[in-house]
């Protein structure tokens, strides 16, 4: 049964989570490059079989006692928090050369597959695939889960594609992925009381 309070969690976690993404940056170059719809298509194809995915795992976990399972999303949560504050060091790439780099695909198959393959290969491992597992071993609730997390990564995808420049200009980057890693680390730390306190 769907509940709209921890969809709205996870909708928000993921969201913060991806934004300073290297994914939410090449959206921002195909969406300069090819009309937003078609990169779009792709990209929430691509989204949307990671979620499935991590979701499963996430459930897998929850067939594991109680404490381990606290344990083991406490360090994937503080593992989160690590990467998403380097994540936000490595943003400075060149989008002008990515975006000459793209080869001609004037269809939208080509388009839709071509960014279904980047962010396909780059979010494996990636923050909020771990961030989805760890809401899915927590709450117990992978259709809840899921649609936050999908709606969340749809979300990011559709501002990078149609507005992430202004985005930019707002927010710097740096304070975005600082906000972030600070709510990863407070996550990691009550994960890590709740496997304490068993």
């Amino acid at each position: 049964m769907l509940n709209p309070a921890t969809t709205a969690i996870v909708f928000g976690l993921i969201f913060v989570g991806e934004l300073p993404d290297k994914t939410a940056l090449a959206g921002l170059v195909l969406g300069a490059r090819f009309p937003w719809r078609w990169v779009f298509t792709g990209v929430a194809a691509a989204f949307l079989t990671h979620v499935v995915i991590a979701v499963a795992a996430g459930s897998l976990l929850t067939l594991l006692p109680h404490r381990f399972v606290e344990a083991v999303v406490a360090a994937l949560f503080l593992l989160g928090a690590v990467l998403i504050w380097r994540e936000g060091l490595d943003q400075e790439e060149d989008e002008e050369d990515a975006v000459r780099a793209m080869p001609e695909c004037p269809w939208i198959l080509k388009v839709a597959s071509l960014a279904y393959g980047i962010i396909f290969v780059a979010e494996w491992g990636d923050l909020t695939q771990i961030l989805t597992a760890n809401l899915a071993a927590k709450y117990h609730d992978p259709l809840s889960v899921g649609l936050g997390a999908v709606l969340g990564l749809w979300s990011v995808a559709l501002l990078a594609i149609l507005g992430g420049r202004t985005l930019l200009k707002v927010l710097p980057m740096k304070w975005i992925t600082r906000v972030a890693a600070v709510v990863m680390c407070a996550l990691g730390v009550y994960s890590i009381f709740a496997a304490v306190r068993g």
